[in-house]
């Protein structure tokens, strides 16, 4: 069966960013069978959506009793992957399948959805593939029990799909709607809502709602409890069902691998006077966009680049995949070749901030005496003082000295040690 359905956006929900809640548009393509045909699920997470102020555009293709084998080979599962154009591809396996045992699933299974993935990727390498989860039988799967007892139960059968299910979405990178779980949940704390059709198998309207709202919640990371429309349920049930996906799925999205594989942005920096050579360490980005804080900027990985006077810099680097983009920020401190900062433990300033007198004192005085430099951040010496006489500490007059941060470079002459402290002086 395949159908395309377009949800045109209508309401914006007033308060809420873009990003949290609405103003939203994905194109989602479902591949599957009956369990995703039963009850239209595709058009139910649409109208789901809609109620938020989103919008799902999607196709499908889901005939009766289909196995991700047979999409693999199926001309219109074909086409409608290298058409393009979508966020997100949905894979659904046949319902008993990944229960059975593994060396079974090694063969029939794993190989499918890999392949899968891999022409979804080839497509269009943005695309995120996604798959349904879905749940035990309501009494076991009796055609199964007899040769493997673990699927003779729901419990047993359903914590097999479970597991198989995140191995699949794990192997390939991909996210995963946990519908089974959900289901669990509602199993569990609120068993007089019947998930189930007449067959113990497909999903009622209590199921596909279920269903749906936990494709909404992956798809677009916002909160179910904000949806409004209950799919002809009555408002309690359809509450009871939002908060149990709220609960599995939209408080836990990095356990089904949503936000996993975003970019992350992220760089370490040499110094080196005033060359500094920058580190890429982001990951899942292939582009990169690096403000050095200075008017210059680089799109390479590992750019290097030189400064023209010191200073402290704010470096900006956008890593971004697609439409996906990540930021981090870090000040480097740039100074003079050859001079670095040490830690404060290793020689003292009082006042600092500072105005009229300032006093430093050794790490264990200046046995042979010191010498002293005030610098501006640009590199620029304001104070130059020297004494060869033994000491305890060493005094500086800045008054006159215009208000703002300097660096006080001191050498101990007894070993040519160089001390570097920032000094902030403050107006009179």
């Amino acid at each position: 069966m395949k159908k395309v359905i377009i949800s045109v956006l209508m309401i914006i929900s007033a308060g809420l960013s873009a990003q949290s809640q609405g103003n939203q548009l994905r194109y989602v393509l479902f591949l599957g069978n009956s369990y995703t045909a039963a009850n239209n699920l595709p058009q139910m997470l649409s109208d789901i959506a809609l109620s938020t102020g989103n919008t799902v555009v999607f196709n499908s293709n889901t005939p009766g009793g289909y196995t991700l084998q047979a999409h693999s080979t199926n001309q219109e599962t074909l086409s409608l992957i290298e058409s393009g154009g979508w966020d997100l591809v949905v894979l659904q396996e046949q319902s008993q399948l990944p229960a059975l045992p593994i060396e079974q699933v090694e063969h029939m299974v794993f190989p499918f959805a890999r392949k899968l993935d891999s022409l979804i990727n080839i497509s269009d390498p943005c695309v995120e593939t996604l798959f349904y989860m879905t749940w035990g039988r309501k009494n076991g799967d009796s055609e199964n029990c007899p040769q493997w007892p673990p699927v003779c139960t729901y419990e047993g059968m359903d914590s097999l799909l479970a597991l198989r299910y995140k191995m699949m979405a794990d192997s390939n990178m991909a996210i995963l709607a946990p519908v089974g779980r959900v289901w669990h949940y509602l199993r569990t704390f609120y068993p007089g809502i019947e998930l189930y059709a007449s067959d113990g198998s497909h999903p009622s309207l209590a199921g596909t709602y279920a269903a749906a709202l936990s494709f909404y919640t992956a798809i677009f990371r916002q909160d179910p409890i904000l949806v409004t429309y209950n799919a002809s349920l009555d408002p309690e049930t359809a509450g009871y069902i939002r908060n149990a996906v709220r609960l599995v799925v939209y408080d836990s999205l990095a356990s089904w691998n949503i936000g996993l594989y975003d970019p992350a942005a992220g760089f370490n920096a040499e110094v080196n006077g005033f060359e500094v050579s920058f580190a890429n360490s982001s990951l899942f980005a292939d582009q990169y966009e690096w403000d050095f804080g200075d008017g210059s900027a680089s799109a390479l990985p590992n750019p290097v680049h030189i400064y023209n006077a010191s200073g402290d810099y704010e470096v900006r680097l956008v890593a971004g995949h697609c439409n996906m983009s990540d930021i981090e920020t870090q000040v480097i401190h740039v100074l003079p070749t050859g001079i670095e900062m040490v830690s404060s433990s290793l020689t003292r300033i009082f006042p600092n901030p500072g105005k009229g007198i300032i006093t430093v004192s050794g790490r264990n005085g200046f046995l042979k005496g010191y010498s002293s430099e005030l610098m501006a951040i640009d590199g620029r010496m304001i104070i130059i003082r020297e004494t060869g006489t033994m000491t305890d500490s060493m005094t500086m007059d800045i008054t006159g000295v215009q208000p703002g941060i300097y660096l006080l470079k001191v050498k101990d002459l007894a070993d040519n040690t160089v001390l570097i402290q920032k000094v902030i002086i403050s107006a009179p």
